[in-house]
């Protein structure tokens, strides 16, 4: 059978999405050393509030305050808030027990983890007694030295810090592993790389610290599913990037059954896809026109599909087109720069893999890679609720104003 050109040419262009996203992350595995914190000279100085936004958490909250109680930082010098945010259950009771200071906020209109944020945050800067704050969910803990590490940053002059979020409970199951592989490869690598490069490494919800001037000079108007990562943008936009402090971590607890972590990865990808469709073209355009890597670094960022759906893409093109080729309707030039892009992805994770610690299991959680791939792949191809009624209204599902819907957590049913 004759090869067909045409096809051959057709094959190798829809690589180059794909060896696009491929490339960009295998870039970051090869610059994902380890960045040296600055040195803070002196006895700690910089005050600091902890804003724990919470939604019906009375379970968890009392450890999670525990834990920021305990932090090796001078009590004088930290307190811990606690935002008890349209509460049905004794989330405030617990978190006052445990030594919080607790806000009570009632809204029933504006519901969800930004305004809690933006709630503790005025009150923090009301009350002006601290210098900079610390966003912390309220089902984590932390290493205690999470406020020297952010310290030694704000005094030499970051105005936003973000440290590494894991898996609190990664292993209660094979999913949970996965997802301390998937966790180290996007908190981890990328921000060590994206630290070495002086770009943002951006904000990932939990674990992230702020100078007060910075909010008081970009407020926290973010309300999304994914505040974090569209506060992040916002700060881009007004000249700050986010430092990365990967010596210090958070870490929280992840849904282990199928059924709450379908609704989980559904408002996370969904949030985000929200916010690309939003923010990415805004990014590029005025990361060239000013001209700026920290814009054009968040645009390639959000333009980057999750590491499933790029994997997916590399392994059906990768396939497909060796197939062809043996088959002799397609040149094996076009193979090429679909096995690129699988060579870039194997460097990747198998970076994220080696800084992620799990030893020889790692083989047998990674078989159910292809499992959880199509798993994926599949919840994204089936409708939504959000997506039928926006659909039936004759629009598109937003992702602003979302209802904060508390994600089951192990042991409890989702």
């Amino acid at each position: 059978m004759p090869v067909n050109m045409a096809l051959s040419v057709a094959t190798a262009v829809l690589a180059l999405p794909v060896v696009a996203w491929s490339g960009y992350l295998a870039t970051l595995a090869t610059l994902s050393r380890a960045v040296v914190p600055p040195n803070a000279d002196g006895p700690p100085r910089l005050r600091f509030d902890f804003i724990v936004p919470a939604h019906d958490e009375q379970a968890g909250v009392a450890t999670t305050v525990k834990s920021l109680l305990a932090v090796d930082y001078p009590a004088e010098l930290r307190r811990v808030i606690v935002v008890a945010d349209n509460c049905t259950d004794a989330t405030a009771e617990r978190a006052a027990e445990a030594g919080a200071t607790v806000l009570v906020r009632t809204d029933e209109a504006k519901r969800g983890k930004g305004y809690a944020l933006a709630f503790g945050f005025e009150r923090s800067q009301a009350d002006a007694v601290a210098d900079a704050v610390v966003v912390v969910d309220a089902d984590t803990t932390v290493t205690p030295n999470l406020l020297r590490s952010f310290e030694a940053r704000l005094r030499a002059g970051a105005s936003a810090v973000q440290a590494e979020y894991g898996v609190a409970n990664r292993e209660a199951s094979w999913r949970t592993r996965l997802m301390h592989i998937g966790f180290t490869l996007f908190h981890d690598v990328r921000s060590r790389a994206r630290e070495r490069l002086g770009v943002s490494t951006g904000l990932r919800g939990n674990g992230m610290a702020f100078a007060l001037p910075v909010l008081r000079e970009v407020p926290h108007e973010a309300f999304s599913i994914v505040e974090d990562v569209e506060y992040g943008i916002r700060l881009a936009f007004a000249g700050h990037r986010v430092f990365y402090a990967g010596e210090a971590r958070v870490f929280g607890q992840m849904a282990a059954s199928e059924k709450a972590s379908r609704t989980q990865r559904r408002r996370w990808e969904g949030g985000r896809g929200a916010l690309a469709r939003r923010h990415a073209g805004a990014l590029v355009v005025a990361g060239i026109s000013r001209p700026s890597a920290v814009l054009l670094d968040l645009a390639a960022d959000l333009l980057v599909p999750p590491l499933t759906y790029v994997a997916f893409a590399a392994a059906v093109g990768a396939a497909s087109s060796a197939a062809a080729a043996l088959c002799g309707v397609c040149a094996w030039w076009a193979f090429l720069p679909w096995l690129a892009a699988v060579l870039g992805l194997t460097t990747y994770v198998a970076r994220g893999v080696w800084l992620a610690k799990v030893g020889p299991r790692v083989i047998v959680d990674l078989a159910w890679a292809p499992v959880y791939m199509v798993w994926k792949v599949a919840l994204a191809l089936r409708p939504s609720r959000s997506r039928k009624v926006a659909a039936s209204q004759g629009g598109a599902a937003s992702s602003e104003g979302e209802e904060w819907v508390r994600t089951a957590r192990e042991g409890e049913d989702p």
